[in-house]
């Protein structure tokens, strides 16, 4: 494995907010802020000396005004879809030509009046659903260009939809703490049907304690609008057999802190989480899974689901990624210390060789996988993988699983002060044993580990030391003075859209929120203003913090 932040000016040093993989070719697709789609070639650091992939620019396309918040290849790749700001929805079409291959605007699709947040495919590239800060969800028929259903339902932004591979069911994960799971119940109109989506299911609260030693109480399982991110991007397995929901948060108990969590709904009952995957200090926004299933390890019998193969699938919290397995439980890596501002979107290559992430500090970051090193392809004959998916997780319809071993860990985790949470060094664990992984001597061997990432093994994935260059953000704080104009973050671009209750915000007649003159500072101002302060009478010093995030077992409850 070889990864870490790609050191290139992707988008003009400008907020990088989602990314995607081309399906035939590997190729890489950026957007942002700067309303503009990349196009970036892979080159494997395979044996070389070289500690990355080598991205080499390719072309743009421009022709949104405003921000893209989302891109998305259909399964074929022939088609590529776009949401951005202000409602914008476009459909591209790739075309060949003597020179290569070129993209052009097939469709505008109007009916969203706000930004739309994040949208995806159906698995025959027909049908589109979107997600905005308009509070609704669109589902597309994209041959015709028209909106086939709108789902209002939610009471605040939508920020996350997925598609059911199967075609059966589609999910909506919102910042009014409520994650809806649609059935699609056609309607037939002179012999033939039509998509009618019907909400199934409304998950929003817990209906019985998680915990054997805690109350019986209800508690709201997601965060609600002051999480820090316009993204919560939710998303089913490749098979079907199971959605996999970020932005989770619950108490062990009322005096306790919350924990983030990821929640795993299973096929057989969606009305509530079957596991949870707790994680460290800061909250899930955004899963993705790996595309292509892998055969078992037989490394562990008693697991949390019955699958006959392995699907591999990334969680990214706002700091942080970890990459999961359905044979073992706990994390088969950790990648931290990645970025300086939150993470915005993961994607998986087609072949599995790359994993990237995007965050909005304006840089990427990827992974490599050597051949065979996430494992050896499983081959799905056709009819294998049936609809309901028979018992793939071991669940019964009146328990709930929770797995909780070691969830003191990840509340002390939580804990971590600001300065351990600005790490230097990226640490990936790749554990196979995670009671290995916490031991005190592998905590010193990373403790004298400076400024490079650490790939741990213990079994399942390839090890190494990387040394990766410091980034740009690290650099100005060592040979410069703060300023205001140079802290400015993504998030104070993107904050004409952030949810704010604060009484000194007004609401224009666009539904923009702007801050008045006499409103209070945003936060990057007073972040900066603070460390402005500070630095008056305190050098900066040039060693950097720590922080070491260590994998946690989820083991089953008796």
């Amino acid at each position: 494995m070889k990864g870490g932040t790609v050191q290139i000016s992707w988008h003009e040093g400008k907020p990088i907010l989602t990314l995607d993989f081309h399906p035939p070719s590997s190729t890489l697709a950026t957007a942002g802020a700067d309303f503009d789609i990349k196009f970036w070639s892979m080159k494997s650091a395979a044996g070389t000396q070289r500690k990355l992939p080598q991205v080499s620019y390719l072309n743009s396309l421009s022709y949104h005004s405003s921000a893209v918040n989302v891109i998305r290849f259909s399964l074929s790749g022939e088609l590529l879809a776009s949401g951005a700001d202000g409602g914008e929805l476009l459909i591209w079409k790739i075309h060949s030509t003597d020179t290569g291959v070129t993209w052009k605007v097939l469709k505008m699709l109007r009916s969203h009046h706000k930004d739309i947040l994040d949208l995806q495919w159906s698995t025959d590239s027909t049908h589109i659903i979107s997600g905005s800060v308009d509070n609704c969800c669109i589902i597309w028929d994209v041959n015709k260009g028209i909106n086939l259903q709108k789902l209002d339902a939610h009471a605040h932004y939508v920020q996350g939809v997925a598609w059911d591979p199967l075609g059966k069911y589609a999910a909506s994960l919102s910042s009014d703490r409520t994650c809806r799971i649609y059935i699609n119940k056609p309607l037939k109109s002179k012999g033939i049907e039509k998509i009618n989506y019907v909400c199934r299911h409304v998950i929003s609260k817990a209906e019985q304690p998680l915990l054997k030693n805690s109350k019986s109480t209800k508690y709201h399982l997601f965060h609600d609008e002051t999480l820090p991110s316009f993204f919560r991007r939710l998303a089913w397995s490749p098979d079907g057999s199971f959605l996999l929901v970020p932005s989770g948060s619950y108490k062990i108990g009322t005096a306790s802190e919350s924990v983030n969590a990821a929640y795993i709904f299973s096929r057989k009952d969606l009305s509530r989480p079957a596991i949870q995957l707790p994680c460290a200090s800061k909250a899930v926004v955004a899963v993705r899974f790996c595309p292509i299933f892998f055969n078992l390890r037989g490394t562990n019998s008693a697991g949390l689901f019955k699958l006959p193969y392995r699907i591999i699938f990334a969680v990214a919290t706002l700091n942080s990624l970890y990459i999961h397995d359905t044979e073992s439980t706990p994390p088969i890596a950790i990648l931290a210390g990645l970025h300086y501002a939150p993470i915005t979107d993961i994607a998986w290559s087609s072949d599995a060789r790359y994993l990237a992430l995007s965050s909005q500090d304006g840089f990427s970051s990827l992974v490599e996988f050597e051949n065979e090193e996430l494992g050896s392809p499983f081959t799905i004959l056709e009819g294998k993988v049936l609809e309901e998916c028979n018992s793939p997780l071991q669940t019964s319809n009146d328990t709930v699983i929770v797995p909780t071993g070691y969830v003191g860990a990840v509340v002390a985790q939580s804990r971590k002060t600001k300065a351990g949470e600005k790490s230097d060094g990226m640490v990936i664990d790749s554990t196979g044993n995670a009671r290995t992984a916490i031991t005190e001597s592998r905590k010193n061997v990373t403790d004298e580990k400076g400024d490079c990432i650490v790939i741990e093994a213990t079994g399942s994935v390839g090890a190494g030391v990387l040394d990766i260059r410091k980034t740009e953000a690290q650099e100005k704080v060592e040979k410069e003075p703060l300023s205001l104009d140079s802290v400015k973050s993504g998030a104070e671009e993107k904050a004409k859209k952030q949810p704010n209750n604060n009484p000194d915000v007004k609401q224009t007649e666009s539904g923009k929120q702007k801050q008045s003159s006499e409103g209070i500072k945003s936060g990057a101002e007073e972040k900066a203003v603070k460390q402005m302060a500070s630095t008056k009478n305190t050098p900066i010093s040039k060693k950097p913090t720590r922080k070491r995030i260590t994998p946690i077992p989820i083991p089953i409850d008796p």
